[in-house]
């Protein structure tokens, strides 16, 4: 029997958590605990696995801008380096726990709007945390935009949304030939289009809704965005907090949650069931199989019963 697709959003915390230095050694530790969870996954589907790179390009970022005697790398090279980077990493392990599995990283290209909003209103955190007063010095010298992350303070950089996987094609024929796949790594690496050619633009897009619009595209059976935390929350952080397990887009719509974290996150989930008529899975990454089999996290359907 032909197994169901599905695109896993693997979230920057599972490569490196919150607080942690960015050392080679710690997100090489973190990518095999997460590798675990879609080597499992993998037994029952087909993978197309996208993942964050947010502390990765920050830190490339800060490397770049050390050496000064040459210009700074635009942030599309720098999303191309990351995808190299962290795609390795992610194959090795996962060639561990499945030696005969064809296990393939891709380097993405994500087609973009330069007249988006985004490029007015920067919104997508990058590069490690600071306290207030560190950030807006770094914010002055090196002409960054910062905003409030929790309690700390973080870079943000424009995130236009995806028009376009510009390698979708060449995805769906390693899905056909059986490859677990690695693309579109943090968000895709952003270029314009101006009919003739591509061409990159400093941004990064968000991984989340480049997942969803590559699981439109590839016409994928399910999307499992995997994060931090075990559900999608009504009321986050007040004492009548509740996970949502069972929901639909129509239920979700007007209800508002945190635009850095959960919010991009339902908004393509969302997009991507009225689209598709798929199912979404949000959770804790150590729960990736349970939340696609209805026994762990929330899921996003077309429709439900009312006492579903």
């Amino acid at each position: 029997m032909k197994k169901p697709t599905v695109v896993v959003a693997l979230g920057g915390n599972a490569l490196l958590r919150r607080g942690e230095p960015l050392e080679a050694d710690i997100q090489r530790k973190n990518i095999a605990t997460a590798a675990k969870t879609i080597a499992l996954i993998a037994q029952e589907y087909n993978v197309v696995l996208v993942h964050g790179n947010g502390p990765q390009v920050g830190l490339l970022a800060l490397q770049n801008s050390a050496y000064t005697k040459v210009s700074p790398y635009p942030l599309d090279v720098l999303g191309a380096e990351s995808q190299g980077m962290i795609g390795y990493m992610l194959i090795q392990e996962l060639k561990n726990l499945m030696p005969s599995r064809n296990v393939t990283a891709l380097l993405t290209q994500v087609q973009v709007d330069p007249q988006d909003p985004a490029f007015v209103n920067p919104t997508k955190f990058i590069g490690p945390v600071y306290e207030e007063a560190e950030a807006r010095a770094l914010a002055a010298e090196k002409q960054w935009v910062v905003k409030a992350d929790g309690k700390f303070f973080r870079r943000v950089v424009p995130s236009p949304l995806p028009q376009r996987i510009v390698e979708g094609d060449a995805i769906e024929t390693l899905i056909a030939q059986g490859h677990l796949i690695i693309c579109t790594g943090g968000g895709g690496i952003p270029v314009t289009w101006d009919g003739q050619s591509l061409t990159g633009i400093e941004a990064v897009i968000d991984k989340d809704m480049s997942a969803a619009y590559l699981a439109k595209q590839i016409k994928a059976d399910a999307l499992l965005i995997l994060t931090d935390a075990d559900a999608v929350y009504l009321d986050w952080g007040k004492p009548t907090q509740r996970p949502l397990r069972i929901t639909s887009p129509d239920e979700l719509a007007g209800v508002k949650f945190d635009a850095g974290s959960m919010g991009p996150k339902v908004e393509a989930s969302c997009e991507f069931v009225k689209a598709t008529g798929g199912m979404v899975g949000i959770g804790a990454l150590d729960d990736g199989l349970a939340i696609l089999k209805g026994e762990a996290g929330t899921n996003i359907v077309a429709t439900r019963t009312v006492n579903a």
